[in-house]
């Protein structure tokens, strides 16, 4: 599977689209923004330039991207009306592999332009954008041309699959039945990939500039803990039922492996630290519900059915890869018994995504 042709979230606007089905992605950002906030004002304040490039890596298509550009403006604009200077101009690059839906995002830019001149008043802007194609374990970007970097719930996307997952039968991704060589090599491409992303980024990013990235993960120091691993466990059930059923060959189920790792903090600092460019920050930890809708109040009956809501979710970050690997046909089957079995699960026990946050400064 070469993973940077078909590693994209659902496009347009249907209720399969990640645009309709990235509340717990646009929760993350919420619970992480305060670090971001403290980043990019403290980025400003310290060397007040007239141009601000700001990059969203894994940008996808949907509202949160905008959101969290809007959130960082709004910040930046505060900081240097309270100083009295004038506002800088903004250059927001929005960066994803080529695979994403882009339309989406310029089809609604000329309203959130609009909107965001409305509620900042005279003396904002002018606020430039630009959809940037292309992966970011290379260079997107001019050398010293960006100040601020901010990703969300991208960076535990690996590359590339990793190589001498042979002996992963029965699972798709890290679980407690793989065998040790499994993890390691899974362990061996985020090294590499989170690596080069690093190196990446130095060359991109002015001396000072700053960064900030929250990449699911777990606290746990076992990389097959259940905390990290379980939702792509449970998809895993589901599959093998339909292997059993005769629905799926067993040789396609044992060749298909997620490209993901969700590493600690532990593993993020020894990697930020060893590649050297970057001293960190903050390194923190939170995490939100598996159900998007858990304590929210809805509408719709629909949404109180957490198994169906996390499947929802998960269909439009995975939809891509399962349907390039195993065809278009299994997909509706797939993800109805996905649901049935996620919301026996999280009727009887705690369901979370793990977050792991680090904010860095390119040294100088």
């Amino acid at each position: 599977m070469e993973v940077a042709q078909v590693l994209h979230m659902n496009g347009g606007r249907g209720e399969k689209s990640y645009a309709e089905n990235s509340l717990v992605q646009r929760k993350v950002i919420s619970i992480t923004m305060r670090i971001a906030k403290e980043a990019i004002t403290n980025l400003y304040c310290s060397t007040f330039p007239k141009s601000l490039a700001i990059a969203d890596l894994g940008c996808s298509s949907g509202p949160n991207t905008l959101y969290a550009v809007s959130e960082l403006v709004k910040v930046v604009d505060e900081a240097r009306g309270k100083l009295g200077h004038q506002s800088p101009e903004y250059q927001v690059l929005l960066n994803d592999l080529p695979g994403n839906d882009f339309n989406a995002i310029f089809k609604s830019l000329a309203g959130f332009q609009e909107n965001l001149k409305k509620q900042m008043g005279d003396g904002f802007g002018p606020c430039f954008f630009a959809g940037v194609p292309g992966s970011f374990y290379c260079r997107p970007f001019r050398a010293k041309s960006l100040h601020f970097v901010h990703s969300s719930y991208s960076l535990m996307w690996l590359s590339r699959v990793p190589e001498g997952l042979e002996g992963n039968k029965g699972n798709i991704y890290m679980a407690s039945t793989s065998p040790p060589s499994v993890l390691k090599a899974y362990y061996m491409q985020f090294q590499k990939d989170f690596t080069l992303f690093l190196k990446c980024r130095s060359e991109e990013l002015v001396a000072g500039g700053r960064m900030v990235l929250t990449i699911l993960g777990r606290r746990s120091e076992d990389p097959s803990s259940k905390e990290c691993c379980y939702i792509w466990e449970l998809l895993a059930v589901a599959l093998n039922e339909m292997v059993l059923e005769g629905i799926i060959e067993e040789e396609k189920f044992d060749s298909f492996n997620i490209p993901q790792y969700t590493p600690s903090p532990f593993e993020v600092e020894t990697q930020v630290k060893k590649e050297g460019s970057f001293t960190i920050d903050r390194l923190e930890v939170s995490q939100v519900n598996w159900n998007a809708y858990d304590n929210e109040v809805h509408q719709s009956a629909a949404f109180e059915d957490g198994g169906y809501n996390v499947a929802r979710c998960m269909r439009a970050v995975a939809e891509p890869l399962l349907a390039s690997h195993f065809g278009e046909a299994i997909i509706d089957e797939v993800f109805s018994r996905y649901g049935e079995i996620v919301a026996s699960r999280m009727s009887k026990e705690k369901t979370e995504f793990v977050n792991v946050t680090v904010s860095v400064t390119r040294k100088g």
